[in-house]
């Protein structure tokens, strides 16, 4: 059987910048500092601002460069250690979580999350709001979608909304026997509610990590995390946990 040349693709123009900008990014800026506006380094470059843009997009998702509302466009930091998953399956809220209780409500969930919830699509779920922060930046936000079948004992609690009520649910979960989790990562972008609890923009790419935890043969609760991926690396361990990492370091924070 013969074989197929490929065709030789030129590199594209942004990522060629990307590269130039890569090398000024180590030479000339120092980590926090603000980047020229778009029009001037266009023109320094000697390039389109859409191509411009495409290259800061790619070193932003790559964790060069931070682009944050009513601050512009920044060096980042070097990145932070933070894990997700761990070889021994423990409910949310548990003692050593890294997780802060926000919010909890009474809502619907969407449509897309009743079927594996086992819910009818119009039953209302307790909704659970949690953020982590790692060295003084928020790192990811939480939606934990748990069914009142989960925690019939809640009805004794007063408090109606809140990091309170949060706080029971997650306390009202460790009373059921965890069997396993079941873990699944996606890239997206984050919309307006997620760029705000986690200080980027609009549209900034994120990691979605779903993870459904199943005790008595269904899904008791399910937790939609987004993470920055402008600074997030993930790695498998043997047991299927994923954990993602904001820096060199192997280990988690």
């Amino acid at each position: 059987m013969g074989t197929t040349q490929l065709e030789s693709v030129p590199e594209p123009k942004y990522w060629h910048l990307k590269t130039v900008l890569t090398e000024a990014l180590d030479s000339e800026f120092s980590v926090g500092e603000i980047l020229p506006n778009e029009r001037d380094l266009a023109a320094r470059f000697g390039v389109a601002r859409a191509t411009l843009r495409q290259a800061l997009e790619q070193l932003e998702l790559e964790g060069r460069l931070q682009r944050r509302r009513g601050v512009g466009t920044t060096v980042a930091p070097p990145r932070m250690g933070v894990s997700v998953g761990s070889e021994q399956h423990a409910w949310p809220g548990g003692p050593d979580d890294a997780w802060h209780a926000v919010d909890c409500r009474l809502e619907v969930p969407p449509a897309a999350l009743a079927e594996p919830l086992v819910t009818g699509s119009d039953e209302a779920v307790h909704v659970v709001r949690r953020s982590r922060v790692s060295r003084g930046q928020p790192v990811a936000s939480e939606l934990l979608y748990v069914p009142a079948a989960s925690v019939p004992d809640l009805s004794g609690i007063d408090a109606p909304s809140g990091a309170a009520r949060a706080r029971a649910v997650l306390r009202e979960l460790q009373h059921l026997e965890l069997e396993r989790q079941e873990n699944a990562v996606e890239l997206g972008s984050a919309g307006a509610a997620e760029a705000r609890e986690l200080d980027r923009l609009p549209g900034a790419p994120v990691l979605v990590v779903t993870t459904s935890y199943i005790a008595r043969g269904r899904t008791a609760a399910l937790s939609v995390a987004t993470y920055r991926a402008d600074t997030c690396r993930l790695t498998f361990g043997d047991a299927g946990g994923v954990e993602i990492h904001h820096g060199p370091e192997r280990q988690a924070s």
